[in-house]
């Protein structure tokens, strides 16, 4: 069965309270690959691909983040490509 993969970017009180590193390991758990980063105007973007359950679960997470996150707004996309693990890349410009 061919991944699912989405593209987020992920708005609110993301940046600095540890957003992309839960991710991470929240990925790592549901065995969800792909990676985030940091963008300049404050939001992260992200793009996730595994099971339609896996992912589902991830955008779930995703919606109240870490505990000093606070999600106001999540936009989601088809996205395609192929990852083997979850990385966070640097910011970008």
């Amino acid at each position: 069965m061919k991944p699912l993969t989405l593209h987020l970017v992920i708005h609110g009180r993301v940046q600095g309270v540890f957003f992309r590193e839960s991710m991470r390991q929240q990925a790592d758990l549901l065995g969800v690959t792909g990676w985030a980063r940091n963008r300049a105007d404050g939001t992260v973007e992200a793009v996730i691909q595994g099971s339609a359950d896996s992912v589902g679960k991830l955008l779930e997470w995703a919606r109240r983040g870490p505990p000093l996150a606070k999600v106001t707004r999540i936009d989601q996309e088809a996205a395609s490509g192929e990852w083997l693990a979850f990385d966070i890349l640097p910011s970008s410009p």
